[in-house]
């Protein structure tokens, strides 16, 4: 996330998937292998059991080819199931937020599950059912684009873990409830 709140910069579409000049967020991943504190983040992020989506985020990503990582189950989190639309191996559509939680938390087993895009984080976060935030802030500031958070009434947070990365702070907060 841009340190203005931007995890997308504007005009984010098909072709241009992170918006304009939204790939900056991304540069740290570049190091994942080059530095110690960037590769065990990512290794974290791989070692979770299963992933929930936004639709919008599940799209733009091509769908992951199918495959998010490791052939965990893929949660998509959707107004518009698409019944007679045939999912990929893996994936599942839901428009119940508390089933697609409880689903992707009994996939997962004993390990973490992955969220990916404003829009699920926001449904889950309203919720009750999100456990955990981690952002990984860049020093950039977008102007415009996607927020990760919008329209979210107050929301106690406690920080349970700060980690410096370069081209990325990679803070890990715990909801407070």
């Amino acid at each position: 996330m841009s340190l203005d709140g931007f995890i997308a910069g504007p005009d984010d579409r098909a072709g241009q998937e992170l918006g304009r000049e939204g790939g900056r967020l991304f540069n740290w991943l570049d190091d994942r292998f080059g530095t110690e504190i960037n590769g065990q983040v990512y290794a974290e992020a791989l070692a979770t059991g299963a992933v929930i989506s936004g639709r919008r985020t599940f799209e733009l990503a091509g769908r992951w080819n199918g495959d998010h990582h490791d052939g965990v189950p893929i949660h998509v989190l959707t107004h518009r199931p698409d019944e007679g639309e045939p999912p990929a191996g893996g994936t599942t559509y839901y428009s119940d937020v508390g089933a697609c939680a409880a689903d992707a938390r009994a996939a997962a087993g004993d390990r973490a599950v992955m969220v990916h895009g404003a829009g699920a984080a926001q449904s889950l976060l309203r919720a009750g059912e999100l456990d955990e935030l981690e952002i990984h802030l860049v020093p950039v500031l977008l102007g415009a684009g996607r927020r990760l958070f919008e329209d979210i009434d107050r929301v106690e947070l406690e920080r349970v873990r700060c980690l410096e990365g370069r081209d990325a702070t990679h803070l890990r907060y715990r909801v407070v409830r």
